[in-house]
């Protein structure tokens, strides 16, 4: 690629500082880690892996990075795409094969969503496989839009409030799943990527089908986004700004034995002359 425009270089800038920021913010990347970056052939994961090589040269700490994709034998799957960008790169990867196609298909009816089932059988592979190569830290290209989209998506549908935190060990204390594009924008990354021109493989298990639910919330924030700009923006930050008090979750918060202090100071009242 050649010199970049005034406005790509801003843009590339944009991305590489938000993810500095994040990774700083939740000490994301230590000394002498060894940082497995899930590549899937899509936009999110492409942007991670660029931004991260160039962290790796100008941070000032130390770390080691491995590409990883899974090939879940989708039809019609291009195995020379990933091997061939990444050998070009000079970057250490593995591809891993598992057949999840064909368990997807045998248990889920057809016409209904795969993504959910899909995305468990990869992580738990992929789980699996960091240990293996002794990954310390498991990098998802999940940003900004994505976070706040799960957060609604387990609020409507889940009954939950949750959403994807930028930094995450697993269950078993296996795993520290890490999202070094937790402050970029999806329209960025998307941007970069097509100025980049990275060798994009579509999702073709479902025929590119859409989880419908995270379509219908998608579309509600871009919906926000246009009638009052910078909203997102604020949901995202309301994440990292929670109060257990003001909510009503007694796991969280006691309730329970919350009465009146009695050691509190008295008030001074405010006498208003008449």
């Amino acid at each position: 690629m050649g010199t970049l425009s005034v406005n790509q270089n801003k843009l590339q800038k944009r991305l590489r500082r938000l993810a500095g920021e994040a990774v700083a913010d939740y000490n994301m990347i230590e000394d002498g880690d060894k940082v497995m970056v899930c590549l899937s052939g899509g936009k999110d994961s492409y942007t991670l892996l660029d931004v991260l090589l160039h962290l790796q040269k100008v941070a000032p700490i130390q770390f080691s990075i491995v590409a990883v994709n899974m090939d879940q034998k989708q039809p019609g799957f291009p195995e020379h795409v990933l091997p061939a960008y990444l050998e070009q790169l000079g970057v250490e990867y593995h591809i891993v094969e598992k057949d999840t196609y064909s368990v997807v298909k045998e248990l889920i009816p057809e016409g209904k969503t795969t993504c959910s089932l899909c995305s468990r059988l990869r992580r738990g592979t992929l789980y699996n496989f960091a240990d293996e190569i002794g990954a310390t830290k498991m990098a998802l290209g999940h940003h900004r839009d994505d976070i706040v989209e799960t957060f609604f998506l387990n609020m409507f549908f889940n009954g939950s409030l949750k959403a994807m935190p930028p930094k995450l060990r697993a269950d078993d204390g296996r795993n520290v799943v890490i999202r070094p594009l937790a402050y970029c924008h999806e329209k960025d990354i998307q941007a970069y990527s097509d100025f980049k021109g990275f060798p994009i493989i579509p999702c073709n298990l479902c025929g590119s089908q859409e989880n419908l639910q995270r379509q219908v919330v998608k579309d509600m924030l871009v919906e926000w986004e246009r009638k009052t700009p910078g909203r997102t923006d604020s949901i995202f930050r309301s994440l990292q700004n929670v109060m257990p008090s003001q909510l009503a979750d007694r796991n969280l918060f006691d309730f329970h034995n919350l009465r009146i202090d009695e050691n509190a100071p008295m008030r001074i009242a405010n006498v208003v002359n008449l």
